[in-house]
């Protein structure tokens, strides 16, 4: 789990099968402003579009709340994101760390950056309303953080990912 460069960065990496057609898990995990995501996901306070670059790829500023009982401070982070749907059915979501001159670090916020990340929704095979998602991500938080808040946070934060994912879905109303 170790990456090269200065310090060793952990990678994470989630899957599971949520009940619910692929339209309405991706309803609830595209990344757009406005969307679903910020009233289901608790690590996603805000969600604002800073520049669209084309129909599927947009630099983005993601909003956290503080964790870990304000442990971990708000955090924001500006990733350009693709989006891209394949022959399958298969959509995937992908997200990197990008410098925008209409977003510089703000006050209040400690800026994170996303190593390369993102969400993939497959459709399974004669299961039209079971899609597997699979997440990844590497996330280097920035701050001050000790390395065991950050391991200790990020594997109960990923279970409650898919847990209220899985709860957005059933929610939602046939699209």
């Amino acid at each position: 789990m170790e990456s090269g460069g200065k310090s060793a960065r952990n990678r994470y990496k989630g899957e599971g099968i949520v009940s619910g057609s692929l339209e309405k898990v991706w309803e609830c995990l595209k990344p757009v402003p406005n969307g679903l995501r910020v009233k289901w996901d608790n690590n996603v306070k805000k969600f604002e579009l800073l520049e669209q670059i084309t129909e599927d790829i947009s630099i983005c500023r993601t909003v956290t709340p503080s964790a870990a009982m304000g442990i971990i401070a708000p955090r924001d982070f500006v990733d350009v994101i693709l989006v891209k749907q394949y022959e399958d059915g298969t959509i995937s979501s992908n997200a990197t760390n990008v410098s925008h001159p209409g977003c510089p670090p703000q006050s209040g916020y400690v800026r994170g950056f996303n190593h390369p990340c993102g969400c993939i929704c497959v459709p399974i095979s004669g299961e039209p309303n079971k899609t597997q998602v699979f997440s990844f991500f590497q996330t280097d938080l920035g701050g001050f953080l000790p390395r065991s808040v950050v391991d200790s946070f990020f594997p109960s934060s990923m279970a409650e990912f898919y847990s209220n994912l899985a709860k957005a879905v059933k929610s939602l109303k046939d699209l």
